[in-house]
């Protein structure tokens, strides 16, 4: 089903007899996810209302990620949360996907940047920023809660984002000495500093990658400070953007190609036990760390899965497992269940178990 319009998204979802499965331009799927009739929001499309002066931009949940990239760049503006792109991309989907790139570690996520949302819920009823009072969910912050909501608890059909200017100047450092395990410590270091670090990563051949931007001035004499510091790690050495569009484009689940064999996993964790972990797994080959060491993707055997600390969670992107790990606890799985009842009744909406993004 491909509604054009979001009247046309109500009455679907009211018709409904069997489970749905909500997709965008289905470029974010994991394992799981697409059971059921699907319905795609990827004909909502049109920016509706863009104000650079007020860095505000509403579109429909279907508009491309590219076209809204473009439109802002024609501004000399961007989205502060980075997010991975994929061909065929959108914003609903991105949203949804709560997906955020590196700069997250400065901007923070896609949730961080959302103002307002309109969707339809499991009733066929039109929801616009939590404005209608619905009986029994007063109180919740419902455009936080529709990021990364994976078309869960409702079709998202417009969404209004705050957007953010480009910075005149950007440098990234480069240490390409170090593997996953040593990098912790110097990505830390540069987040924890003066430096105003707008991405801190880790990424085959490139090494610890962390990113400085700002005015030309300002970001030459915090590299030249930062570089000082780093050089305690290893070698330090200045590269050009590409290593951050790579990282965002080899990401399992936001729309990378899928890698021959094996299962890919995607860690979320402190970054304290970044090297705990990459030890623990002495099978894993890691791939990237993202968000100074708090996000690590892994690639392990099919059949394996991997070893975690308490209070880290891993997400299958690639591969035959189900749902996160751990399993969410009784009182987590209670306050999912409490929100699709609200949002759901019916449950009509295919619902894999709900994952932090």
């Amino acid at each position: 089903m491909r509604p054009e319009t979001e009247a046309e998204v109500a009455g679907l979802v009211r018709g409904a007899r069997g489970p749905l499965s909500v997709i965008g331009g289905g470029t974010r799927l994991l394992p799981g996810e697409g059971q059921g009739t699907r319905l795609s929001s990827a004909a909502l499309t049109g920016v509706t209302l863009y104000e650079p002066a007020a860095l505000t931009l509403v579109a429909r949940a279907g508009t491309p990620l590219a076209e809204i990239e473009d439109l802002l760049a024609s501004e000399r503006q961007r989205l502060a949360f980075e997010p991975p792109p994929a061909a065929g991309s959108t914003i609903g989907g991105v949203i949804a996907a709560n997906a955020s790139g590196p700069r997250r570690v400065k901007d923070g996520a896609a949730r961080d940047s959302l103002l307002g949302v309109r969707f339809v819920d499991g009733s066929g009823e039109i929801v616009s920023n939590g404005g209608r009072v619905m009986k029994n969910v007063t109180g919740y912050d419902l455009v936080k809660l529709m990021a990364g909501s994976r078309g869960t608890l409702g079709v998202i059909t417009e969404v209004s984002l705050k957007t953010q200017p480009i910075p005149p100047a950007s440098l990234t450092l480069a240490l390409p000495e170090l593997g996953a395990a040593a990098a912790v410590p110097a990505l830390t270091a540069a987040l924890t500093g003066p430096w105003d670090v707008t991405g801190a990563a880790w990424l085959p051949p490139h090494g610890a990658l962390i990113r400085i931007e700002g005015l030309e001035g300002s970001v030459k004499l915090r590299a030249d400070t930062l570089s000082a510091r780093l050089s305690a790690f290893g070698t330090v050495q200045p590269v050009g953007d590409d290593p951050w569009l790579l990282l965002r484009q080899n990401i399992p689940g936001s729309g990378a190609a899928p890698r021959p064999g094996g299962a890919v996993w995607r860690v979320a964790c402190r970054p304290s036990q970044a090297a705990t972990i990459l030890t623990m797994n002495p099978e894993a080959a890691p791939l990237a760390l993202d968000w100074g060491a708090s996000l690590i993707l892994l690639s392990l055997p099919s059949d394996a899965r991997p070893a975690l600390p308490s209070g880290a969670r891993a997400l299958c992107l690639q591969g035959a497992h189900r749902g996160p790990l751990p399993p969410s606890d009784p009182v987590t799985r209670r306050l999912e269940d409490g929100l699709r009842e609200r949002f759901d009744p019916r449950g009509i909406f295919a619902a894999p178990e709900l994952t932090v993004a």
